[in-house]
């Protein structure tokens, strides 16, 4: 037989994109439309609804940068089309490749139910099927004009990225507004062609299916009448019917289809958008579950839901009557998807409790997985709090983004630094936008690393980011795949059915032990570090709030605990732990208001502890300490005098004149405190750091050294850096000014001035205080550079096999070796409040304020010593998305701490981002808690949100080993239990002798309940 595969291939092309496509409608007609321009930002149908309307003509420009303009359209479905199928198709003037982030439309019957949304890929309303003729069509049409950040891929700055910035151009020609007949036979053939010509082409070429397939659609065009499409459909379709109705091999793969619709809650459009994404996405997901019976959707989200619920009820009814039918699937058990890495501990928690408790409350379903398909690497923290949130899969697919090495596996358990483990799949499919298209689910097979353990694998299919979601062509393909030979199997499904059944059959599935390491958009450690500082801020003066407030309500008389305010404040900031947001890979416009809204929850929670602080009574100034640890330290007081004090954790003392057994001596450029001595060079760094205890030298060369590198990444700028980066710089070894400050015995300073590049200027204060052997750099940045990144270093003489970094209840080692790709490819990375390097008898710790993204490498010296360099990257200058990306100023603080433990570290971490309160207080009420025994750690004391009056307490092993010791309660104690973290009991604590023992393996999280006698 000749081989006519390019005839035949390009013959089916032509006739489906030029005469099959188009043959869909099979007759139009125009509606009359007319607009009116909302001024500013969005507003109510009401207001839209009683607006002045003008004529509005097709292909006429229309929507200004972030602008919404309203449609009215008004049409009679024509007599002659009783009994078809009519539909409103609306064709805004859709640009570029991407079906998110551009126009985007949600329509309104004419009393205001939102009935779908238009988009890109899904252009359709449906109207009657059958139509009686002469239906009254009376449409209001709320068009968002939202620009196409992504047009120039990414390859250019735009000033797009906020309204402030993006004029008032029309971005969009109007280009249908029509009443049409919907052709099913001519619909469902294009499908037809589709799914067979898709999954030919990737089929073998020595595979027999693929040369039947390929002759049954030449003869398929044979009996095509191209002048009478419609006509002919029926008779082309029974052709195809054979190869369509072939089954698939008894050991075919099957794909487990899941509805999906991946809406960032921000990114390249602002938070208020995404509002709005999500009426219009959750209507065509409704719509579209009443037309497919077999439709199942997952949606994740919590914070999503309540938009809806709050600003939408229509849909959200809509939402709940799918849910009860068994349609929509909630998904997740999180606030938001937030970021991977960069949450703390107790802030990764409440994501999942406030997920979980409202999927709980207003649809009485228990989500059992947690759904993060895309998010920048994930910590090792996640095995633990997922099961303590009663979850038992987690799903992701970012991995597969690696830059270096490939994840060798798509389904396997993940154990944590704690060691529970959770069962995890990565979609091999490779996206979380599935259409089930031929090369994906080649994809979906060739990629499948579980071959010969498993044979089933999820694909979430739909549109995402205001592409719609969903669809009925997407619908109908998975319908055809069902049991197609050559192709997976394709079963619409939830993914707990998915999960259970990949578990039962694949029980011994390997194991991943620790993080999962993206290997690419490693600046999201560091990028938009104002927003990043604004998150650090707001977790730790929650806690502060909720460990006052608790103390109050159990001291003070008369004093309410602040629930609804604690519980507001604690989603705002979950908010914007957003994948996008947190990360710093937003637009402009997301960014800025992420700064004002992080200032006024400070703002707010600075006045909810005053309260607490302030109902415990006034007489005489105390000092407060909201950390887990015991504190000698030096406090600066309301009048910005210095003072001693001895605090003890979770609690306060009075303002007392305490005499520190170490002073602070300041000599030229030395400060020393018999503790430390730190010498400062001429140039600014640091000459020396002696440890006095150890007698030792810490530095191996000069430390503090600020080193500015070029940052130009390959791709995506807010979001990588890549490894080229280390290979040109700029030492910044030029001081203007290095000064004495300060020679107070309790707090000996010296200042050092930089400007550089850009005309950047930089002022650190370096302090060392009575004490203490923790050496302060605070730090102020006027930053005016352009992708650029700005790292501290601090090459320390110590031979480290391993850097130990804090994150989430606990921390991870890392080689410093690079002996593999793997260790190679984590040229940087994330941690919290520090990052410890030792040998055996000696470590050193880095700590911070505000900053996660950091890189640790070493070297050998020509003496035979080893260098172990840890450095921080303080600050970047990314210009896309954002093109004025943290340029302005910067205000933070980051320590070294020498011949530190790790028990050391974690409570001078605590102590950095916990400030001692000072204020006027009366008496001096029990710490809530206190607890005798090292490394058991206190994270939060708050009371119970069921407001029971009952405390709650979360504690951890902080240390990595095996921890034992007693809780005791600054209250009658009545009974403890053990929960989950939805304060859900488990069992019951003992209590002896008025307290609470407890035993903890190396970083198990542990939630007690308390309570009060």
């Amino acid at each position: 037989m000749h081989d006519e595969r390019t005839r035949i291939e390009e013959r089916v092309q032509r006739a489906h994109d030029q005469r099959i496509k188009p043959a869909v409608y099979a007759a139009t007609v125009p509606f009359e439309v007319e607009a009116w321009q909302a001024p500013g930002e969005p507003v109510s149908f009401e207001e839209a609804a009683a607006a002045r309307y003008e004529p509005f003509a097709m292909n006429t420009p229309w929507g200004p940068p972030w602008g919404t303009t309203w449609f009215r359209m008004r049409g009679q479905v024509p007599a002659e089309w009783a009994g078809k199928r009519v539909e409103a198709v609306i064709d805004l003037g859709f640009v570029g490749d991407w079906p998110g982030n551009q126009a985007e439309a949600l329509v309104h019957l004419a009393d205001g139910r939102p009935l779908k949304a238009v988009n890109p890929l899904n252009q359709y309303v449906p109207i009657a099927n059958p139509a009686t003729g002469g239906e009254q069509i009376d449409y209001l049409v709320e068009a968002a004009s939202n620009p196409d950040i992504l047009k120039d891929n990414f390859s250019k700055t735009t000033p797009m990225g906020d309204k402030l910035t993006a004029g008032s151009a029309p971005l969009y020609t109007f280009q249908r507004a029509d009443l049409a007949v919907l052709d099913e036979e001519v619909f469902h053939l294009d499908l037809d062609l589709q799914v067979l010509r898709e999954l030919m082409v990737h089929l073998p070429d020595h595979e027999p299916r693929r040369h039947e397939i390929l002759h049954a659609l030449d003869r398929a065009m044979d009996a095509l009448d191209l002048d009478d499409v419609s006509g002919s459909a029926t008779a082309v379709r029974e052709v195809l019917a054979p190869v369509l109705a072939k089954p698939a091999h008894a050991s075919a793969h099957t794909v487990s289809g899941v509805g999906h619709a991946h809406i960032d809650s921000a990114w390249l459009w602002p938070i208020r958008e995404t509002k709005r994404k999500t009426s219009r996405t959750f209507s065509n997901v409704t719509a579209l579950a009443d037309e497919y019976e077999d439709f199942i959707f997952a949606c994740s989200q919590a914070q999503q839901y309540e938009w809806v619920r709050d600003n939408y009820p229509h849909v959200w009814a809509r939402i709940q009557d799918s849910v009860k039918k068994g349609q929509w699937a909630p998904v997740g058990g999180m606030w938001v998807e937030a970021d991977g890495n960069l949450p703390g501990g107790e802030a990764m928690a409440r994501q999942l409790i406030h997920g979980k408790r409202f999927f709980i409350e207003h649809f009485g379903i228990e989500t059992k997985g947690v759904w993060l398909p895309d998010s920048f690497g994930y910590t090792a923290a996640y095995p633990q709090l997922a099961k303590l949130a009663g979850n038992e899969w987690f799903l992701t697919q970012k991995i597969s983004w690696n830059q270096t090495n490939k994840f060798p596996h798509h389904t396997f358990w993940w154990e944590g630094i704690d060691g529970t483990r959770i069962f995890t799949h990565f979609p091999p499919v490779d996206t979380y936008n599935a259409r089930f298209s031929g090369e994906e689910m080649d994809r979906a097979v060739r990629n499948y690393s579980e071959k010969g353990g498993g044979t089933r694998s999820l694909a979430p299919f739909g549109w995402g980011d205001g592409g719609g979601g969903p669809t009925r062509e997407i619908m109908e393909r998975a319908r055809r795949l069902a049991d197609l030979e050559g192709s997976p199997k394709v079963v619409v499904e939830h993914p707990d059915d998915f999960f259970a059944q990949a578990r039962a059959e694949y029980p011994d599935a390997p194991v991943w032990v620790g993080e999962l390491y993206l290997e690419l958009h490693r600046a999201t450690y560091t990028s938009q570090a104002r927003t990043k500082q604004g998150n650090r801020r707001s977790e730790h003066k929650l806690r502060e709030a909720e460990l006052w407030a608790t103390t109050a309500a159990l001291h003070a008389p008369g004093y309410s605990y602040p629930y609804e305010k604690l519980d507001r404040l604690w989603k705002t900031v979950l908010l914007h732990q957003f994948h996008d947001i947190l990360p710093g890979s937003s637009i402009a416009w997301v960014h800025r208001e992420a700064e004002a809204e992080y200032a006024r929850v400070a703002e707010e929670l600075e006045v909810l502890t005053a309260e607490a602080v302030a109902a415990l009574g006034a007489g005489s100034t105390r000092v407060f300490n909201t950390s887990p640890f015991d504190r000698s330290e030096v406090v600066r007081t309301a009048d910005r005098a210095l003072a001693y004090v001895e605090v003890p954790a979770n609690g306060s003392a009075p303002l007392a004149d305490a005499e520190p057994a170490q002073p602070v001596r300041v000599s030229g450029r030395v400060l020393d405190n018999g503790l430390v001595r730190v010498e400062v060079a001429e140039d600014g760094t640091l000459s020396s750091v002696f440890d006095v205890r150890a007698q030792r030298e810490v530095l191996a060369s000069a430390g503090n050294l600020l080193r500015l590198h070029t940052d130009l990444p390959n791709y995506w700028d807010a979001w990588d850096i890549d490894s080229h980066y280390r290979n040109r710089y700029t030492d910044l070894l030029e001081a203007s000014s290095v000064e004495v400050v300060s020679e107070d015995p309790l707090e000996g300073a010296i200042r050092v001035t930089r400007s550089f590049g850009k005309g950047s200027t930089i002022t650190q204060t370096i302090s060392v205080r009575a004490d203490s052997p923790r050496i302060d750099f605070a730090t102020e940045i006027d930053w005016h550079e352009a992708e650029k990144i700005l790292k501290a270093a601090f090459p320390v003489d110590v031979r480290a096999a391993h850097s130990s970094a804090e994150i989430q209840f606990g921390h991870v080692q890392r080689p410093t070796h690079t002996n593999t790709t793997w260790e190679s490819a984590r040229f940087e990375v994330s941690g919290h409040r520090w990052v410890h390097v030792a040998e055996p008898g000696y470590g050193v710790a880095v700590l911070n304020d505000s900053t996660y993204g950091h890189d640790v490498s070493r070297t050998v010296r020509e003496d035979g010593g080893t260098t172990t360099t840890v450095r921080l990257s303080l600050v970047r200058a990314p210009r896309i998305p954002d093109p004025e990306a943290d340029q302005g100023r910067h205000r933070f603080t980051y320590s070294l701490l020498p011949g530190a433990s790790i028990e050391d570290t974690v409570a001078e971490g605590y102590s950095l981002n916990l400030p001692l309160r000072v204020a006027d207080a009366a008496g001096a009420p029990e710490p809530v808690v206190s607890v005798a025994g090292e490394n058991v750690t206190v994270e939060a004391v708050k009371l119970a949100d069921d407001e029971s009056g009952d405390v709650v307490v979360r504690l951890y092993e902080s240390g990595g080993g095996r921890a034992t010791g007693v809780l005791r309660t600054g209250f009658p104690l009545a009974g403890a239990q053990i929960t989950d973290l939805l304060e859900r009991p488990l069992e019951d604590a003992p209590v002896e002798d008025g307290g609470v023992p407890v035993a903890l393996r190396p970083f198990q999280v542990l939630t007690l309940r308390l309570r009060r006698g």
